[in-house]
This record gives C-alpha cells, structure tokens and sequence, in this order.
C-alpha cells in the first residue's frame, strides 16, 4: 500500500497541465469541498491553506474578540490555542481525563466565566472527546463548539461521525495526518450564516463568495466599478494543487484510515497482560482512528524512565516515538506573554491541569502510518521485547 497513489499523482498533473488557468484553477477546490461535504456529512465545507488558518477562521466567524475566552484543551499542539490568542482573546486550559486523554468536560465546566464564548474541543490522536456532556455545558451557557479534529478522519462517537457536533469542525491535510496534501485544511458547518462569513474570512472579504463558492467570476474582477471587498479578511484559500491530492486522498479514506486502525491493533496485542504501560482507553461506543497508537508509561520517575525506555527500544530495533508536545501554558511564549496579561486568572503551573501534566511527562506516542504492515508487526515485536526487557 502506497501512502500516494495514482490517482492523487493523476489530480495533480491535470492541475499542471491546466498551467493554472483561472477559468479552472478551482475545479479542483470545488469538487473537494463537495466531496467532502457528502463523506463528512456537512452542508458546507470550505478549503484552507492549512488547519491552522481554519480554527482562526472559525473563532473569527463566531464573532470571538478581545476580551472573550476560550476555553481550550492544555494536553495539544499549541496551534489550537495559537488562533484565540491571534483573535485578541485568551485561552483558558482544561484539564485531561486520565483514562481517555481527552478534554475533560468537568474541567471544562470549571473553566467557564462569564466571559467565556467557545471551547474548542481536540479528538486527541484519532479519539472523540465527551460531546454529549460538552454540548450540555454549551446549550446551558449559550457557548460555540469548534472541533478540533486535525487527528481524526472517520472517527465516531456513539454512532455519529467526528465533526457532527460542533458549530464548526475543523480538519487538517499536513503531512502526518491521516490524509495529507502536505499541508492544508477543510472547515466544515451546518450553519449557512457562519458559512458566509468564514468564506469572506477565508477569501480577504470578496463580495462574491459565499458558503458554497469560493472564487469571483471572471465579469466581476474585469469591471472598473466592482466593489470586491465588503469586509475585511485573509487570504487562507487552498491551492489548486492542494486540493487535487486532498481529493485523491480523500477518495481513498477508508482504506488509508482502516490501515492505521489495522497497526493499531498489532500494537494493541503487543500490550496485553503487563503493567509497564497503559494504553490510551476507547469507551465502547466510540470509534478510534488512531492518528497515533499512545501509550502512558507506568513511572514515578518519568524524567529518566521516559529516555531509558525509549533508548531501549531503539537498542533493540525500534523507530523510536513520539513524546507528547509540551503542555501549552508551558510554551515559553505563553509563560513569558501571556501569563503577565491582567486578563489571565489561571497560573500556569503544576497546579493548573494536573492530569494533563502527569500524562504529558508519560506518553510515548508510535506511529501508526506503516504502509507496509510488516514493518509495523516487526515494531510490535520489539515493543513487546522492550516491556519485558523494561
């Protein structure tokens, strides 16, 4: 199994041969935003530079400014709460559940103040978060839901797909991701509205777009007199080229997502009956993509057991892992920037999150993208030796 097939190599040379001719430098964007629409179940879908761009995106459409928060998980890529701050508002951290790793929805509650205007929840390395208790907390306090759903394609919770929940649900295209087009984005929504608005945002305010167009016409830009722009926004569109792949990728979901969740589970056997560490935990009633297969390691002293176990496993062969990022209010931009802002009334230390910060220290993070499924048993098998070893 190849991670780029013949048909995403195929998109993308027509792009080529089409030398970027405007009449058809977004066949490609609108056949991905359809196609994603109908796999992902929204009525509208608009394409990104990258799932960076479409979490800001989403904040700004949400009217979300100076003086809000956001409630955000503190257990992610800082790049979710990166976009809060560029909106003028703060990011305020919950905390993680211990078993599932995922934004906990009883820290979230006690994060909520009257000033509070979204949470954006992650489906942390291929796993659903707890939306029913979530969707409580935003009907109860009249909050925006935006998911955060760059590691998760194909993920469900209690029989609904990932990205069924939230007022937006935003998806990335980058390189490790379960589809990729080396980077970019996809920002879905059932709301025609915030559709309009997050397309004006995503297309420097054009007068001509809206929630299912995402180009002006050639007529409109040749006349002296067209007024383009109507408000004010970004230039965040997708390229052509990036949606030529996103779209051969996308076309090939099931697969590319079942060979993940296939790796998964070799590594899952390898774990069986031992204490060294702890899988991540799947409640029965939801579905995991597994963007990674994660781990806890079972320590009191993670500081130096983190670095043994992981040089042990590549004495024996392995391709080594991933720790988890840094915690985000231990970045040195949010320490060093924020933390001194009168607006913030956490404190961001030990104290702030943590199971988050237990977990953190912890994880080991395998890959799950083996194209080749014996390299992945060969992985298996020296993880299994690396435990007892250990």
């Amino acid at each position: 199994m190849n991670r780029i097939s013949d048909i995403e190599k195929k998109y993308v040379m027509e792009v080529l041969e089409n030398e970027f001719e405007t009449s058809k430098n977004s066949i490609f964007n609108n056949r991905l935003e359809s196609s994603f629409s109908e796999k992902f179940k929204s009525k509208y879908s608009i394409g990104h530079c990258n799932g960076t761009a479409t979490l800001h995106v989403a904040l700004m459409a949400c009217g979300i400014g100076q003086g809000d928060e956001v409630i955000v998980p503190a257990l992610t890529m800082s790049s979710t709460s990166i976009p809060v701050v560029l909106c003028g508002a703060i990011p305020v951290f919950a905390d993680s559940d211990i078993d599932t790793f995922e934004i906990s929805a009883e820290s979230i509650e006690k994060c909520i103040t009257d000033k509070t205007k979204a949470i954006i929840t992650v489906s942390l390395y291929g796993l659903a978060p707890d939306y029913d208790r979530i969707l409580d907390l935003c009907k109860k306090h009249n909050l925006y839901l935006i998911e955060d759903n760059a590691e998760c394609f194909l993920g469900e919770y209690k029989g609904k797909l990932v990205g069924e929940f939230g007022d937006f649900a935003s998806f990335s295209f980058q390189a490790s991701k379960h589809l990729t087009s080396g980077e970019g984005g996809m920002l879905t929504t059932n709301n025609e509205e915030l559709a309009n608005k997050a397309r004006r945002l995503n297309c420097l305010g054009y007068a001509g777009v809206n929630a299912k167009q995402g180009k002006i016409t050639r007529n409109d830009i040749q006349d002296p007199n067209y007024s383009r722009h109507i408000s004010f926004g970004y230039n965040y569109r997708m390229s052509e080229l990036q949606a030529a792949c996103a779209l051969g990728q996308l076309e090939r979901v099931e697969e590319l997502v079942q060979r993940r969740t296939e790796v998964a589970a070799i590594f899952e056997d390898a774990v069986k009956n031992q204490n060294v560490v702890k899988p991540q935990y799947t409640p029965k009633d939801y579905k995991n993509s597994y963007w990674t297969y994660c781990l806890v390691l079972n320590t009191d002293n993670p500081e130096k057991d983190w670095y043994r176990f992981r040089n042990l496993f590549q004495k024996n062969g392995g391709d080594g892992y991933y720790a988890a990022w840094k915690l985000s209010y231990n970045e040195p931009a949010y320490q060093n920037v924020l933390q001194p802002m009168d607006e913030v009334w956490q404190t961001y230390d030990e104290n702030c999150c943590p199971n988050a910060e237990y977990l953190q220290k912890r994880m080991i993070q395998l890959k799950t993208n083996y194209w080749n499924i014996e390299d992945a048993k060969k992985q298996a098998e020296i993880l299994r030796k690396t435990i007892q070893e250990f």
